[in-house]
């Protein structure tokens, strides 16, 4: 009787495996994948059946022309993400160990924080390094609200700026204040908010389309801020483009009044005075708490530039 050989799946399932089930699923064909891979179709294919054998499953859906993930496909491939980026993880943490420095250093940036202040902060971290390539790569993240936070406690971000000031329930998050916005109600000159008189009520805001910037965290609803119930609200990315529409005349909104400034001097945006009570938010910046002794020194330069109170005015006000 001929024996059978048992395919043991941590024979089969590596992170080599896990990346060319990913190339399949993007392409939605064994055939492309096989040409990112440098394989011809019938190697890939066997590479996939030989996980399948050894799972006692099928990944793909070979009943139409696109290479389809099948419900226990499309969780290997979830899980497979996860184990990569522990891979990808530990890897940093080995190198930084062994160099003190971490091979990738990401900032999450809300959309309330001065870019130009990041890019500034980011230019003098490249010049301590005379022109020679740095060991840590910097990797910035455009997020907003409750996701500024959430890429650092997700562990996507190593440091967060723009974050409420309020205190983490995580133990594991550590955080100091850099300042305070006071938000002021703006609208275009165009728009009819501009001639109504003063105060607004929340029942005369209430008529006119909001402006507001989506939270971008990836569960859950977000955080939303000065909307009324049953207001028509126009969502955009960032903070940037909720001040072009609100120029545009596509609706009215609270903004920072360090950001709003400049576009009521002008003229093109004219401040109200609304009913309610004034707006004001603290906001901190945040990182992950570990032992100094083993911070990396990333880590430890950004946290020095921002002891400064210069640094944190320029991050709120120096739009």
């Amino acid at each position: 009787m001929q024996n059978i050989k048992i395919i043991n799946p941590r024979d089969v399932l590596t992170p080599d495996a896990l990346e060319m089930l990913q190339h399949i699923s993007e392409t939605g064909s064994f055939a492309a994948a096989a040409r990112l891979q440098g394989l011809v179709p019938s190697a890939l294919t066997y590479r996939v059946r030989q996980i399948e054998d050894a799972l006692d499953v099928l990944l793909f859906d070979r009943s139409s022309r696109n290479a389809r993930l099948t419900p226990a496909g499309d969780e290997l491939l979830r899980e497979g993400a996860r184990l990569l980026h522990d891979i990808d993880a530990i890897a940093h943490r080995v190198k930084r160990i062994a160099t003190g420095w971490e091979p990738q250093f990401t900032l999450s940036v809300d959309s309330i924080i001065s870019k130009s202040t990041v890019m500034e902060l980011c230019e003098a971290f490249f010049a301590q390094f005379k022109g020679e390539t740095p060991p840590t790569r910097v990797k910035i993240r455009d997020e907003a609200l409750s996701g500024t936070l959430a890429a650092l406690t997700s562990g996507q971000a190593d440091i967060a700026l723009g974050v409420s000031a309020e205190p983490s329930a995580d133990a594991t998050i550590a955080s100091k204040p850099l300042g305070r916005f006071n938000f002021v109600y703006v609208v275009a000159p165009s728009h009819p908010l501009a001639h109504m008189p003063e105060p607004l009520s929340d029942a005369t805001l209430q008529q006119h389309r909001a402006v507001a910037v989506a939270d971008s965290v990836q569960r859950g609803n977000g955080l939303t801020f000065g909307l009324l119930g049953g207001q028509d609200v126009f969502t955009v990315p960032s903070m940037e483009a909720k001040i072009d529409a609100q120029i545009r005349g596509l609706g009215a909104g609270f903004l920072p009044e360090t950001m709003a400034r400049p576009y009521v001097d002008t003229g093109r945006l004219v401040q109200k005075q609304v009913a309610r009570a004034e707006r004001v938010i603290n906001v901190g910046y945040a990182w992950r708490n570990a032992n100094t002794n083993h911070q990396g020194r990333a880590l430890q330069w950004w946290l020095a530039q921002l002891e400064s109170p210069t640094t944190r005015a320029a991050l709120l006000h120096q739009h």
